[in-house]
C-alpha cells in the first residue's frame, strides 16, 4: 500500500468548495477561548462541507496567526460570522426551523450513538467553553442535547476533538439517509 500525494487527493478548489452543496450542519462555538481549537474546528468544517460556523461571544475571529496555524487555509473556504449573543442567535436560527443541538453532559441527554437525524433538517451543533461548557440558557433552549459516550477516568474531551467526533457521526448519518 502506498501513501497518496496531495496532488492525488482530488480536492476541491476554493471556488469549487464555495459553490458545492453543503452538508446541512451549522457549527456554533459558544465562548471558545483557544485559538488553536477554533482553527481546528474550521479545518473539520472544511473536511465535511459544513454550511457555516458562528463564532459567538469571546470566540476570536480570523484572521489570526494562531487560528490560521491549525485552520490551514480553511478560514478562506468555510463561511463564518461573529455573533455577540449566542442566545439571540439560537432564537434566530429556530425561526428558520434549524434544529439546535447542544453538545453537553446533561440530564436526559441523548448519547451520540443513539442520536437519529431527520431528513430535510439542518442541525446547529453548539460547542461550549473549554471550562464551563455550553451556557445553561442555551442547553435549556436546545431541541436536543447530545452527549459523547466516554468510558475512561476523564469527564470531557477537548472541544476540537468533540467537534470532530460529533460532526463525523452526524455527517455519516445524514449521508446514510
Amino acid at each position: 500500500m502506498r501513501k497518496l500525494k496531495n496532488n492525488e487527493l482530488d480536492r476541491l478548489s476554493i471556488d469549487d468548495f464555495k459553490s458545492v452543496k453543503k452538508t446541512p450542519i451549522i457549527i456554533i462555538l459558544d465562548n471558545i477561548r483557544s485559538l488553536n481549537n477554533i482553527g481546528s474546528v474550521f479545518r473539520t468544517s472544511d473536511a465535511f462541507l459544513i454550511e457555516k460556523i458562528y463564532l459567538c461571544g469571546i470566540t476570536a475571529t480570523p484572521p489570526h496567526k494562531d487560528i490560521n496555524k491549525t485552520a490551514l487555509g480553511s478560514t478562506d473556504t468555510v463561511a463564518w460570522e461573529h455573533v455577540e449573543d449566542t442566545n439571540q442567535l439560537i432564537e434566530n436560527l429556530k425561526l428558520d426551523h434549524i434544529k439546535i443541538c447542544s453538545i453537553e453532559q446533561a440530564e436526559n441527554a441523548t448519547m451520540l450513538n443513539n442520536f437519529k437525524v431527520e431528513t430535510n433538517t439542518t442541525y446547529a451543533l453548539v460547542f461550549g467553553n473549554e471550562v464551563k461548557g455550553v451556557q445553561q440558557s442555551i442547553v435549556s433552549n436546545s431541541d436536543a442535547v447530545i452527549e459523547i459516550p466516554q468510558f475512561g477516568t476523564k469527564h470531557s474531551l477537548n472541544i476540537s476533538v468533540s467537534c470532530g467526533v460529533v460532526v463525523w457521526d452526524v455527517f455519516s448519518k445524514i449521508k446514510a439517509l
